[in-house]
């Protein structure tokens, strides 16, 4: 069993992206400038939001945090999106999911600028990725390529399984798998709660990515011997073990799976890692103008 450090990986591409972040400075004038979002007081959302602005802050990036209480109207969330979108001195923004019930998650989404759109979920982001276009890449499914890339993880031919079909993950990691590319020519299954014979279907998987929100849902016995796991799953649960009061669990379970992996990816210090390198470039990208011209 093999481990796919996040930590490692994420290290040596911070360091990259650090280095193109200064010389992209000197010759603007400005630094790369991030926007983030942040509706409510959400522990987790709030541990996510200060994590990025600190990595921008470490690639010499310049980064906002604009806060809200849960009480904003959409319109008025809206209205500052349309804002930022006109701001020639932000690249990237960020609105952090999820939001309050009141507010169309959706409707939040396509106000964004997709030039702009660096966390890649807005449809025409979607879209050109699904046609295998230039776009912004959605930074999870992005980090999880750059990750089997930095490893050398040939995935062509191989039988992917994706448990889980969320808009943020599932869905574009089955595409991005199944392109013409490297990491790619994968043939995909794409599962999910409502799949029959679940275990059987990821049973075939040489790759398996867990994004079903469900702490250690895949066991051993739905793994093959010698499969690539890529663990997703952030569950947050209360602990009197760590100093920060809760402890994290992928959607995998590491201790018994891991015996059966050839690669796999642990939690915490794995695919969450990578999900803010894929944020970065995407970041760094905006900025430079090289997936949309200005």
């Amino acid at each position: 069993m093999n481990i796919l450090d996040g930590k490692e990986v994420s290290a040596k591409i911070k360091e990259d992206i650090k280095r193109e972040a200064a010389e992209f400075t000197a010759s603007a004038g400005r630094k790369p400038h991030l926007v983030a979002i942040l509706v409510g007081n959400d522990g987790g959302s709030e541990t996510y939001v200060a994590s990025k602005m600190r990595n921008c802050e470490l690639v010499g990036f310049d980064s906002t945090n604009i806060r809200y209480d849960e009480s904003i109207t959409e319109d008025e969330l809206i209205a500052k999106i349309h804002e930022i979108n006109k701001d020639g001195s932000i690249d990237g923004l960020i609105v952090q999911l999820p939001l309050p019930r009141h507010i169309d998650t959706e409707k939040i989404t396509e106000a964004i600028d997709y030039r702009k759109d660096v966390d890649g979920f807005h449809p025409i982001n979607l879209g050109r990725m699904q046609r295998n276009l230039p776009c912004f890449i959605p930074a999870t499914p992005y980090g999880i390529l750059l990750m089997l890339e930095h490893y050398g993880i040939d995935t062509t031919g191989k039988h992917a399984v994706v448990v889980g079909r969320s808009n943020i993950v599932g869905s574009p990691m089955s595409i991005l798998l199944a392109r013409n590319t490297n990491p790619g020519n994968c043939t995909v299954t794409l599962t999910h709660s409502r799949t029959r014979d679940l275990k059987a279907e990821v049973l075939r998987g040489d790759i398996v990515v867990a994004a079903i929100g469900r702490k250690n849902f895949v066991t051993a016995d739905m793994v093959k011997e010698g499969a690539i796991v890529i663990d997703v799953g952030i569950n947050r649960e209360t602990s009197t073990e760590t100093k920060s009061g809760y402890k994290l669990y992928g959607d995998v379970d590491f201790e018994e799976v891991s015996k059966k992996a050839s690669w796999i990816t642990p939690v915490p210090g794995g695919v969450g890692l990578m999900t803010i390198v894929g944020l970065l470039k995407n970041t760094l990208e905006a900025a430079k103008g090289t997936i949309y011209s200005a």
